[in-house]
């Protein structure tokens, strides 16, 4: 009876844990690619791994998506994103260019500039902060938001479909999941050519030669 129970037991061992199997094979052949605990299941980073591997294929897609959506709008992607967040946050006065930089992780400098374009296209309107005449507000133009709502319903149905795959509490946990990510990819980034970081990075390559 025992003999019998032992292959169904790890069989629904393995439905439960798709990484099983990589949590035996993977440790045994790398060393791990991250240490935090959190990060860890049983030692390995087989999780770990798949997660990277899965955002970066979403990064892909979402960049395809964005591509799309331009084009079908006669933008570029970035200026999508740019033309979108300024819509969103715009309120009844406008949105400053570094606002809209925070939202978008991307320097006030490149907003200036596409915003710019944007502006000779005739999609969004820049103007004087009132309350700082160094300051720039943007706004879309009637032309602008004319050019969303005529492609809103293809908008919302690729993001219906993108997005579709999650319940209410996983969109709430991934929503949440990713700003924390935002900040420890900043962080990250930050630190890549930091001496403290390069020296630990070539001690640990002088120890594993």
């Amino acid at each position: 009876m025992s003999i019998s129970k032992a292959p169904r037991k790890k069989r629904r061992e393995r439905r439960n844990n798709p990484f099983a199997s990589e949590l035996k094979s993977t440790s045994a052949r790398l060393p791990a690619t991250a240490s935090r605990p959190a990060l860890l299941e049983k030692g390995s980073d087989a999780r770990f791994r798949r997660l990277v591997y899965d955002l970066l294929t979403i990064a892909s897609r979402m960049t395809t998506v964005r591509e799309h959506l331009g084009g079908r709008m006669g933008i570029s992607a970035p200026q999508y994103s740019l033309l979108m967040a300024v819509g969103q946050f715009q309120g009844e006065r406008g949105v400053g260019v570094t606002a809209v930089a925070k939202v978008l992780h991307v320097s006030s400098a490149f907003v200036a500039t596409e915003s710019g374009k944007l502006a000779q296209a005739g999609l969004l309107a820049k103007r004087s902060d009132p309350k700082d005449r160094r300051a720039v507000l943007l706004s879309l133009t009637r032309a602008g938001r004319g050019l969303i709502t005529r492609h809103s319903a293809e908008i919302r149905a690729v993001n219906d479909i993108f997005f579709g795959t999650l319940t209410p509490s996983m969109f709430v946990a991934a929503s949440t999941a990713m700003a924390a990510l935002v900040r420890g990819s900043a962080r990250a980034t930050a630190s890549l050519h930091r001496p403290e970081v390069e020296s630990e990075f070539e001690s640990w390559r002088e120890a594993a030669e």
